[in-house]
């Protein structure tokens, strides 16, 4: 049952989380004229390409974060158990990737230069938030155990994991 109720939790801050996203996006777009950059035909194609990996990533990493974590992705919210499994194995961030990459997938999709730039800014947004409140505050809640998690798996490149974990994953 606390299960379920972290997974209701959970769908609810990813729906408020999706529409500010989405209406932020939609809102951008009257720039586009503004910034006189036509993007190619092809770029509908590109985008969906990038939006369904992204938007598995993310549903995966909310998944791990209810099942492993016992929280949400929520900051106010967050998981009380260290993850460090499922994508977290490859990178540190992957929701943030996930996000970043659906957002500029959408922006491709909409043939939209002003979208595609918001992506950008989300990302440079999550890599101070990331560095500035979330490291602190891991390493805080997590002493050692983050730490040997950051010497093995990078903040945002995809490193396979090694064959024996310091920080106490599974191998794959």
């Amino acid at each position: 049952m606390k299960t379920l109720f972290i997974a209701l939790r959970s769908l609810i801050y990813m729906t408020g989380f999706f529409a500010l996203w989405g209406w932020a996006a939609l809102s951008v777009r009257v720039f586009d004229p503004l910034l006189g950059i036509a993007l190619p035909g092809w770029a509908g194609a590109a985008g969906i390409v990038l939006m369904l990996p992204g938007a598995v990533l993310g549903l995966w990493c909310v998944g791990e974060f209810i099942a492993r974590g016992r929280g949400t992705p929520a900051p106010f919210d967050a998981p009380r158990q260290f993850v460090a499994a499922g994508p977290y194995r490859f990178v540190r961030n992957p929701m943030y990737v996930g996000g970043v990459t659906l957002l500029a997938g959408f922006g491709l999709y909409a043939r939209s230069i002003s979208i595609l730039i918001l992506a950008v800014a989300l990302f440079l947004a999550a890599h101070l938030f990331v560095i500035c409140y979330e490291e602190p505050t891991l390493r805080k809640q997590f002493g050692a155990t983050y730490d040997a998690y950051c010497r093995d798996v990078h903040r945002w490149w995809v490193r396979l994991p090694k064959t024996s974990p310091s920080h106490g994953t599974q191998a794959i």
